[in-house]
């Protein structure tokens, strides 16, 4: 395989970015109910991260920063992260959270991907705005996944993707190999594997040749 997608809220990692962030404006069970919806294909993943992105509207910078600090990697990802890399497979995280917090929980790790294609939350200079920029709010991972596959000189049928939720979907049934981790009920039709432990994940991909 040349080329292995993430998802990273609910993959890389356990944590969720909207969660920690609503944590700090009071507004956690909130996020969370929006989440969980959107995750089940309840309501558009576009619709639910605007929704949570307004409910943060006046969080101070700071206190935005100290949540994206609480971002972690679940146990097991980073070796699996290392390993690919080593192997020379391009590695890429597809995730419609937020750059700033996949880059400090990578960072603490002391990894890195190739690719990151993430949203962001713009602020004000004092403040977050309450909106949401990016590539993955109506658009979707399968294109992106598509996007990165020609830039790499790779064929579909040579990629891989690690999801769990709804709108993981589209890039789960374009990839060449489809891998659920601990999906949701809606999602794990659309797999070819599942996995709950980053362990069952390495396992798979060296079965690939990925690592």
């Amino acid at each position: 395989m040349k080329l292995v997608a993430f998802d990273f809220d609910g993959t890389l990692s356990d944590s969720e970015m909207t969660v920690l962030l609503g944590e700090r404006m009071g507004v956690a069970d909130e996020m969370a109910d929006i989440t969980a919806r959107a995750m089940n294909d309840e309501i558009s993943y576009a619709k639910s991260l605007r929704a949570r992105a307004a409910l943060l509207e006046g969080l101070p910078v700071e206190r935005a920063e100290e949540a994206y600090s609480q971002v972690v990697l679940r146990p097991g990802a980073a070796d699996v992260l290392s390993a690919l890399a080593e192997k020379g497979t391009h590695v890429a995280i597809l995730t419609g959270g937020f750059e700033r917090g996949v880059r400090a929980a990578l960072d603490r790790e002391g990894v890195s991907v190739d690719t990151i294609v993430a949203n962001q939350l713009p602020d004000d200079g004092e403040a977050l705005t309450g909106e949401v920029e990016g590539t993955l709010i109506e658009g979707t991972k399968d294109n992106a996944l598509e996007r990165l596959a020609a830039e790499q000189g790779a064929d579909l049928v040579n990629t891989v993707a690690v999801g769990d939720g709804a709108n993981d979907l589209p890039m789960l049934e374009v990839a060449g190999l489809a891998v659920g981790f601990d999906p949701k009920p809606a999602v794990a039709p659309a797999c070819d594997t599942i996995v709950s432990h980053m362990d069952e994940l390495h396992e798979v991909l060296a079965a690939k040749n990925a690592i």
